[in-house]
């Protein structure tokens, strides 16, 4: 009732929508503008580069903003240019037969996520977690899968990284407009902004809905920056990941049971719930307080619930598991479960484990556990890791009796494959192998000559390296130093990228455990070798941002300089060009700490080859997807998990370096092709491309955990 009152009966002032108008031969941009289709389809994204590169680039990749402040003219040049607008007219049809094929279909699952990285000028996502949500909704496209999306709308989105002068992190926030994004608001029938209520203590909070189309899916935001709010819950959904413990339970509050109330008010009948993470798990809590107001029994509703979610768990790191004490979640819940008509100690229970550490604190991870009939980890090898970790919520004999399978990640092809790779698939692979990049025949890969590969390889790396000196030049300026725009990385230089979070479990630091040794692998007569590293620690990650300071340092050194490199602001824009450019992607997480990672697959379908510990994805690539004509990479197996863990992976990380890496890239014939080398970019092509895709795994939890037929094969 609460709800239907507050629908009807608000009225927030509408918001202006960004306008611009559009000779009669280009009003096709529009709908192409404000679906994120462009963000992996080439034609598109080209049209809108064409109008203004300069701009492109400057708005994010925002094609709405690119509309909007277009120089007077630009626009009637381009309607006058017969080429553009046939360009167009392709890419409008091309997108129209696109939905033709897959839209139409119920909404029957809705995929929640704290974040989702689809555009990087929609800036609602931190790293990896949102990353894969964003190619999940992409390939739930591609397949025409009936799904939509639920996530927040982060005023401020994640943090912009900068460093000082001594490498020290520090951070700002750019703010974001939404009417300067591809994505509308939704609306009542009366043409008023919907707005949804969630029940705080002795106040209701009331959230906007933005839609974001991705593709045919649909991703509702939620924000509570609006003017029925008290201020301070005008800035709930301002930054994602910031503020403290009860900040965070307020944006999880309204992720959950506002998606779910979104969900309902804009008519949709979700049969399943996917919960991406624990961040989420509040679906759960409302779902069973909407069973209950039914009349069923809690122990009924406790079922009912259960048959329609399932949930992703993504990490075994403790930091990434939600906890709650009691007497916050009874100040924001104690009502709530009042109304149910429950005890408060059973609703508790729903989130207690045995951690004696942890006693009477509330974990949204147990939460969603217990209410999933469906729970996984992201690769085989965090399967495992996570029954035994999760294994005292269930009364069982065995480890191996938990039930917790695993759904092993994938990564968006037509995403993350640069322009050059692109071609080479289409002409030796399958010609619309972006549309269908599940379903082709990878093995193909080994027919494609070398000397057409190695030069695209090469192409890809310069045009890495030449935005990297961009980027360092910027760098170097907003520090206030000299700039020399002679000094520049070598774009024919063996590169090995290490790009990733800056946690401390992920090691950046393992590579400088012996400087003199690590000289003389990148100063080799003939034989460069340049380290380029990226990535934020959290704001609150002391330890993170010493690891940091520390790569930060080792750059400085004379020994070093142009051959160590640390970009700032590592986000999706520079991390296409470090998957799409590099020759080596290094992980050297300590084991089983990675549930998965998915840059290295995106490295690897770009003709990449990894270095990696072998955990997360890697474990089972090198196990059982390294089984072709040559190795995919090579592989650091830990030979302890003692206190001398680092030192030893250490050890094997410089002798590959040394004996193996180094060498095999500099073998070359007549020709100056690097033969033994290609044959492993090959081999890593055809068997990463073929299992570690988003068609594949979407269509593993279509199949396995939602119970729906996808209505585009993905083979």
């Amino acid at each position: 009732m609460i709800l239907a009152l507050a629908i009807s009966s608000l009225s927030e002032e509408r918001m202006p929508t960004t306008t611009f108008e559009l000779p009669s031969s280009l009003s096709a941009l529009e709908r192409l503008a404000f679906n994120l289709r462009w963000s992996w389809c080439r034609e598109t994204w080209a049209l809108f580069r064409w109008l203004d590169g300069e701009l492109w680039f400057r708005t994010h990749h925002n094609p709405v903003r690119l509309l909007a402040e277009l120089a007077p003219g630009r626009l009637q040049e381009a309607a006058a240019d017969a080429a553009f607008v046939q360009r167009l007219q392709r890419a409008a049809a091309d997108f129209d037969a696109y939905v033709a094929a897959r839209d139409g279909t119920r909404r029957r699952i809705a995929y929640f996520s704290a974040e989702f990285a689809v555009a990087e000028c929609l800036r609602v996502f931190s790293g990896g977690l949102g990353v894969l949500a964003g190619d999940h909704l992409k390939s739930a496209s591609d397949l025409g899968l009936p799904m939509v999306g639920v996530g927040l709308l982060y005023r401020d989105g994640y943090f912009t990284q900068h460093l000082d002068t001594n490498g020290w992190q520090y951070e700002t926030y750019r703010h974001l407009d939404p009417q300067l994004l591809p994505m509308r608001e939704e609306q009542t029938r009366s043409g008023s902004p919907l707005l949804v209520p969630i029940e705080f203590p002795g106040r209701v909070v009331y959230a906007r809905v933005w839609r974001a189309d991705v593709g045919v899916v649909p991703l509702y935001l939620l924000d509570t920056d609006v003017e029925a709010n008290a201020p301070d819950d005008r800035h709930i959904t301002d930054r994602l990941y910031g503020g403290d413990i009860e900040h965070r339970l307020e944006q999880e509050l309204v992720l959950g049971v506002g998606g779910v109330r979104a969900l309902a008010a804009m008519g949709h009948s979700i049969e399943v719930h996917h919960l991406n993470e624990g961040h989420a798990a509040f679906v759960a809590v409302e779902r069973l307080r909407l069973a209950l107001r039914e009349g069923m029994s809690f122990d009924a509703a406790l079922a009912a619930v259960h048959e329609e979610i399932v949930f992703t768990t993504h990490t075994p790191v403790e930091a990434g598991h939600d906890w709650f004490p009691a007497d916050l979640m009874q100040r924001y819940f104690g009502r709530v479960v009042a109304d149910m008509g429950i005890p408060w100690s059973r609703f508790l229970a729903l989130g207690l484990t045995s951690d004696p550490q942890r006693a009477g604190q509330f974990c949204m991870t147990a939460l969603a556990l217990r209410c999933a009939r469906a729970s996984n980890g992201v690769s085989r090898l965090h399967g495992r890791v996570s029954r035994a970790m999760w294994r005292s919520l269930w009364d069982v004999a065995a480890t191996d009796d938990v039930p917790i399978g695993h759904v092993t990640n994938g990564v968006h092809l037509p995403t993350w494959v640069g322009t050059r790779m692109g071609r080479l698939y289409a002409e030796h692979i399958a010609p619309d192998w972006r549309d269908r990049s599940g379903a082709v025949d990878w093995s193909r890969a080994g027919s494609i000559p070398v000397d057409q590969l190695w030069t695209a390889r090469c192409e890809q790396r310069k045009r890495l390296v030449d935005r990297l000196h961009a980027a360092l030049v910027a760098q170097s300026r907003a520090r206030g130093m000299a700039a020399d725009e002679g000094t520049r990385l070598d774009p024919d230089a063996l590169t090995i990228t290490f790009a990733r979070r800056f946690a401390t479990y992920k090691r950046a630091t393992l590579l400088l455990s012996d400087l003199d040794r690590l000289a003389r692998i990148v100063g080799g007569a003939g034989r460069p070798v340049q380290f380029v590293f990226a990535g934020k620690a959290h704001p609150r990650d002391d330890g993170g941002k010493h690891f940091l300071h520390e790569v930060f340092r080792a750059s400085q050194r004379p020994e070093f300089l142009d051959r160590i490199v640390f970009v700032e602001n590592y986000d999706v824009e520079l991390a296409r060009y470090l998957v799409q450019g590099s020759d080596v992607w290094l992980n050297v997480p300590r084991r089983p700490l990675e549930a998965s990672g998915t840059s290295g697959m995106k490295a690897a379908a770009n003709g990449g080859l990894n270095l990696s510990i072998a955990d997360g994805w890697w474990a089972e690539a090198w196990a059982e997807h390294n089984l072709w004509f040559a190795p995919i990479g090579w592989v650091i197996e830990p030979t302890t998990l003692d206190g001398t863990q680092d030192e030893q992976d250490a050890e094997t990380l410089y002798e590959t370096l040394e004996r193996e890496i180094v060498p095999m890239f500099y073998a070359r014939d007549a020709h100056n092709i690097p033969i033994a080398w290609l044959e492993r970019t090959r081999a890593a092509i055809a068997q990463v491309c073929a299992f570690f895709n988003t068609d594949r795994m979407v269509t593993e939890y279509a199949e396995s955990h939602y119970r729906v037929e996808t209505r585009v094969t993905a083979g």
